[in-house]
């Protein structure tokens, strides 16, 4: 579909060498975007797709002098920022009990205060364009249910979100803001969080679709969210978990119930 088509748009993915980034990056590569990814340190390969390889520059989001650079680099590719996804995030497992002040704050400036500081910076040059722009910010699902083990995390991605539909307001019309609220992906880390194959077999049957997402069923929701395909949508979280978690009482119950 022609609003599919990102030829001569640009795209910034943060943290978008890797995981989950890599896909978001990979499936506006396949679109034709020119799409410029950040990090502390380059990835050891750039991700592409057919000729259209990605744009690496280093950028430490949490710092604001370092994000501006970024956006108006993305700028002089093509002379437009269309599209920003903040993707840039994470946190290692943590007892709330004894994590420390500086944990935490690390936890928040990245999770929370990164995606402001790079939205702003996108929304000075967005605000001149004609078009406007898109802004897609990744949460979780960590957002919406207990995280135990990653409060912070969890605390931050819920400030994401309505941080989201503040801003959908205030830079409404020219700059539409969404989130995706992601729930298990597989990533090529992902047995840090859930174990060895037989760990991550046990986990992905816990999701009614029974599989955890591919960082691409990510990226195509945002696919979506940065093209023309969502023009009347803003201020929105779509929540991309594939059916998420069924509910334990299911499992505790002895009632068997049959179908007729």
């Amino acid at each position: 579909m022609d609003k599919l088509n990102f030829s001569g748009k640009t795209v910034v993915v943060t943290g978008g060498g890797k995981g989950v980034g890599k896909g978001i990056t990979e499936v506006f590569l396949a679109q034709g975007a020119v799409v410029v990814i950040c990090g502390r340190n380059a990835p050891e390969a750039l991700p592409k797709v057919g000729d259209n390889e990605a744009i690496f520059t280093a950028c430490d989001v949490r710092d604001m002098d370092q994000v501006n650079k970024l956006m108006d680099f993305a700028k002089s590719q093509q002379g437009t920022l269309d599209v920003l996804v903040n993707n840039a995030g994470g946190a290692p497992f943590a007892d709330a009990a004894t994590a420390s002040p500086r944990f935490s704050e690390k936890i928040i400036a990245l999770n929370l205060l990164a995606p402001l500081h790079c939205s702003q910076a996108a929304n000075r040059i967005m605000q001149e364009q004609t078009d406007g722009g898109s802004i897609v910010n990744i949460a979780s699902v960590s957002a919406q249910r207990p995280s135990p083990g990653t409060a912070a995390y969890g605390a931050a991605k819920a400030g994401l979100i309505n941080l989201t539909q503040s801003l959908a307001v205030e830079w409404a019309p020219k700059v539409r803001l969404n989130a995706i609220a992601a729930g298990l992906i597989l990533t090529d880390q992902a047995h840090l969080h859930y174990g060895d194959e037989e760990g991550i077999k046990k986990v992905s049957q816990t999701v009614p679709l029974e599989r955890m997402a591919k960082p691409t069923d990510i990226g195509e929701a945002c696919l979506y969210l940065g093209s023309d395909l969502s023009a009347y949508v803003t201020g929105a979280t779509i929540t991309v978990h594939g059916g998420g978690e069924k509910p334990a009482f299911l499992n505790a119950s002895n009632v068997k119930n049959k179908r007729t």
